[in-house]
């Protein structure tokens, strides 16, 4: 058993392990070159995060989706470094719309060049993923189309904030299935069909990259208010101090109003105040680590998990799919 790709996932079969870290090696290949420009900064700025590493958990679902037809096919690893630019090009917007000092244990563009140099690195990445996918063909031009359009949906509705009348649990997953799980959902739906899987299976891997992604986003909510700076590679409470209503924090709201308790109540007014204040900011943060939200948050991750876990029945036991499985499995335990 061989650990590979990103929260130490292990792999139980020595060809696909070489499949994975071949096609991860080269997806790193790729990045590199599709990062590069004639002008010298712009390729240090659009290398910046490339550089800093990352899980490359997108690319990892390429991969293994890729298991289930032919994992040699020519727009496997073409396709995931689509994926990962567009993540990556996200992050940079991410970042200034965060106002983020750090990213990945490295300084943040915006940090370092400023918002204008981090938005139009965003968007040189954005351009070098859709001239990868020109060659790609115009079916996966229209999947990564789509998927951008429900990115930048699942943006403006977090935004704008939910509509009257509204759960606001509901809309804020809502918010998180696009602007999270569209583009996981398309991992596993690229690596699938550019391996000539069957048709059913690019649909079940396709449902299983959208739920795992929407946990994937939850275990983050849990990790920006559990995790010290050092698991995360961000500052704890980032989402707190720039008043992002994240799971935990909607959780504590619906228990606040349901159970009328004061020390609740008290806590919402705190998170409603002003978060710059560093000591507001610090006592926000380590009140809602030992709050039963928290827990909350915790088990719609497990839920979430499990649902994607569940898409996989039909698919044939084989060591590609008892390592989406354990994908699973390690997406919990970072919320854990």
């Amino acid at each position: 058993m061989t650990v590979v790709g990103p929260f130490g996932l292990s792999v139980r079969d020595q060809a696909l392990e070489a499949d994975v870290q071949a096609g991860l090696a080269a997806v790193e290949a790729g990045l590199l070159e599709a990062t590069k420009s004639e002008v010298p900064f712009i390729t240090e700025a659009a290398q910046h995060l490339v550089r800093a590493g990352g899980k490359r958990f997108r690319p990892l679902l390429v991969m293994l989706a890729a298991q289930f037809g032919d994992p040699y096919a020519p727009g496997i690893v073409p396709s995931a470094v689509v994926v990962e630019l567009t993540h990556l090009a996200t992050l940079y917007h991410d970042d200034v719309m965060d106002e983020a000092d750090v990213r990945r244990g490295v300084e943040s563009a915006n940090a370092r060049w400023g918002n204008s140099v981090a938005v139009l690195t965003g968007d040189f990445l954005f351009a070098r993923a859709s001239h990868i996918l020109a060659d790609l063909g115009p079916e996966a031009v229209r999947i990564q189309a789509e998927a951008f359009e429900r990115l930048v949906t699942g943006q403006i509705l977090e935004t704008a904030g939910p509509r009257d009348g509204r759960d606001p649990v509901a809309h804020y997953l809502d918010v998180i299935a696009g602007k999270t799980g569209s583009l996981i959902a398309v991992s596993g739906r690229f690596g699938a069909l550019m391996s000539g899987a069957d048709e059913s299976v690019v649909d079940i891997l396709t449902q299983y990259g959208e739920r795992l992604g929407t946990a994937f986003q939850l275990a983050d909510d849990v990790l920006d208010i559990a995790s010290d700076s050092h698991e995360s590679g961000k500052t704890p409470g980032t989402d707190l101090r720039e008043g992002i209503p994240t799971l935990p924090v909607l959780r504590l709201r619906e228990m606040a109003e349901r159970d009328g308790r004061e020390e609740d109540q008290e806590l919402v007014r705190l998170l409603e105040g002003d978060l710059t204040d560093d000591a507001r900011h610090a006592e926000v943060l380590s009140r809602l680590r030992v709050h039963p939200a928290l827990e909350q948050a915790r088990r719609d991750t497990v839920q979430y998990a499990q649902d994607a876990r569940a898409m996989l029945a039909p698919l044939p036991d084989c060591f590609a799919k008892a390592a989406l499985e354990e994908l699973c499995d390690a997406v919990v335990h970072r919320a854990g």
